[in-house]
């Protein structure tokens, strides 16, 4: 601010000025909306842009002669969203409030940023609506590290499948829909493990963990979620699907985990799987539960498993 004018002298402006001066305080003002990184937008009652502010001719890659009087949809706008943020508007001048907001702005190289808005409705003397403004904050990196935290409190780090908060997650999601499709459940617990663990030592059985999770993912089809429980358990959800397509698909499981599993080991690996079919209305834990039980069923009743050498 060193040499610009306030109350027509032409001493240079100190911090002192600025903050005893009307015209100090509109010179901060300005400085503000010019040095900020927020993208500052002021809409008219036509939906045209009336001010940009320096970040936002970045953004968009537009002097403010290509700026102003421009329909904000056109120039930031994603294609799918202009029907609802020309809503927006046309609602915050109707009522004279104005949400925040997130939405996917379009840079001027047509890249796309997540923005979260914070708008303002403008209002004349008389109260009346005039325009809208908008302060916008790229967040995206927030959200991509967001989805990247998400992903990995999600993830089990072995096998790079789903985990057991995953899984209930989307059982959660499925069985919360009143009226809802079945869900199928198969729950999967690894035979003669513990002898692969005992004799190779845990990197062999990290190993074998690793190539059951891939081969139950090769199974599974579009919808499908397929999550390490804990331990040597997997479980297999499919929605949709009933008790006979279960079962079918069980003995598929079986058949495929008792491959051999490429020279890891000569100690066989089988599988013991119990099947559930959730309802809506029913908990995770319930199903979860029961097919829990149906697993120790077949384990104890020696389905599914090799023969003992």
């Amino acid at each position: 601010m060193s040499g610009a004018v306030v109350g027509g002298t032409n001493e240079p402006v100190t911090g002192r000025d600025l903050e005893t001066s009307s015209a100090g305080a509109m010179a901060l003002v300005t400085a503000f909306i010019d040095a900020t990184e927020a993208l500052v937008c002021i809409i008219g009652a036509d939906c045209r842009i009336l001010f940009a502010n320096p970040a936002l001719q970045r953004f968009t890659g537009r002097s403010p002669e290509r700026l102003l009087g421009q329909r904000f949809w056109e120039v930031y706008v994603v294609p799918e969203h202009v029907e609802l943020a020309q809503d927006a508007v046309a609602r915050a001048l109707d009522t004279g409030r104005a949400h925040p907001q997130e939405a996917d702005w379009l840079t001027g190289e047509g890249t796309r940023r997540r923005v979260a808005m914070r708008n303002t409705v403008l209002t004349d003397d008389a109260g009346r609506p005039f325009a809208v403004a908008t302060v916008g904050i790229d967040v995206t990196a927030d959200r991509q590290r967001e989805e990247r935290l998400h992903h990995r409190a999600q993830t089990d780090l072995l096998t790079g499948i789903p985990n057991r908060a995953a899984l209930f997650d989307a059982l959660h999601r499925h069985l919360g829909v009143a009226g809802g499709p079945d869900v199928g459940v198969l729950f999967c617990d690894l035979d003669r493990f513990k002898q692969v663990n005992d004799e190779y030592g845990h990197q062999v059985g990290d190993r074998v963990l690793t190539e059951v999770a891939r081969r139950l993912v090769a199974l599974s089809s579009p919808g499908d979620v397929v999550a390490r429980f804990g331990g040597d358990e997997f479980v297999l959800l499919r929605p949709g699907a009933d008790e006979p397509t279960m079962v079918a698909l069980a003995q598929r499981v079986a058949t495929t985990v008792l491959a051999p599993f490429g020279g890891l080991h000569d100690q066989p690996v089988g599988v013991s799987v119990g099947v559930a079919v959730g309802r809506a209305g029913e908990t995770p834990d319930e199903v979860i539960a029961r097919a829990d039980l149906a697993m120790y069923g077949a384990k104890s009743h020696h389905r599914r498993r090799l023969p003992r050498g």
